[in-house]
């Protein structure tokens, strides 16, 4: 049996290269289990790269991951396999709208999902999406909807409950909040922190978003052209960021009393 006594997802010298870019280089981080992991840059910097590798959606040219104690460097071997990975390690993408099938209710989606990765009765399917779906914080009629009868918050919940249908160890969370307001998105937070106090539940986020990023985890790295700028305690880099890339990023961030310095012209 893998030794999952310690980090639940070790990545070590990860490189991606597309062509003659090289989107990640020498990635190396461990995330233990019930922690939160977040990773940010601006668009371009990896960040969503070094996701989609952790999952398994893109083959590293290099290095290695390993989850819950096994080595997934490589693509799977077999459905078996790909279905243990799965229940191991899900993602929560930023548009949910696109990652959920239009013409599949939440119900219909989270039921589909505990019937691939495990051998439930239906009887045992329902309680369990019931129970999922109070997590999220979602009624019955909200979960027998159709996507486009849900609201953006609405339907990320509905994501989120599919992805912890599988009762994954490690959470990625793919600027998952990004696209939702204020409000919603805070309501969303909640939740997942909820989540991870009940289930022990490791996150790692990828975002831009610092101040999602103080909210949910505990530490962070800091990508400036697929390379680690900076890493440490998220407070720590935050209030007393040491690179001149991560102030950067945090001097972007707008204040109280923020006001545009540059208008629109109209039309003549």
């Amino acid at each position: 049996m893998p030794d999952t006594d310690g980090p639940v997802l070790s990545v070590s010298g990860l490189r991606k290269v597309f062509g003659t870019q090289v989107a990640v280089d020498d990635m190396t981080f461990e995330l233990a289990p019930g922690r939160s992991l977040a990773i940010v840059g601006e668009s371009g910097s990896g960040k969503t790269t070094v996701a989609r590798m952790v999952v398994g959606l893109e083959r590293p040219t290099a290095g290695t991951i390993v989850a819950c104690g096994r080595d997934r460097s490589r693509p799977a071997r077999n459905a078996r396999e790909r279905t243990l990975r799965g229940r191991e390690v899900q993602i929560v993408f930023q548009d949910p709208y696109s990652s959920l099938d239009p013409r599949q209710s939440g119900t219909a989606a989270v039921d589909e999902v505990l019937r691939v990765h495990h051998d439930h009765d239906a009887a045992t399917r329902r309680r369990i999406v019931g129970e999922l779906a109070d997590l999220v914080g979602l009624d019955q009629r909200q979960m027998d909807a159709l996507p486009r009868a849900l609201s953006g918050g609405q339907r990320q919940r509905v994501a989120i409950a599919r992805a912890l249908a599988t009762e994954p160890k490690v959470l990625i969370l793919d600027e998952s909040v990004a696209a939702l307001d204020v409000s919603i998105q805070a309501q969303v937070l909640n939740v997942l922190a909820d989540i991870r106090d009940e289930r022990g539940i490791s996150y790692v986020l990828i975002s831009h978003d610092l101040a999602v990023v103080r909210q949910l985890t505990e530490d962070v790295l800091v990508m400036q052209r697929g390379v680690v700028v900076e890493r440490g305690r998220t407070a720590d880099v935050l209030d007393a960021p040491q690179h001149a890339y991560t102030r950067m990023l945090r001097a972007s961030v707008p204040g109280p009393g923020w006001k545009p310095t540059r208008t629109l012209r109209r039309p003549a």
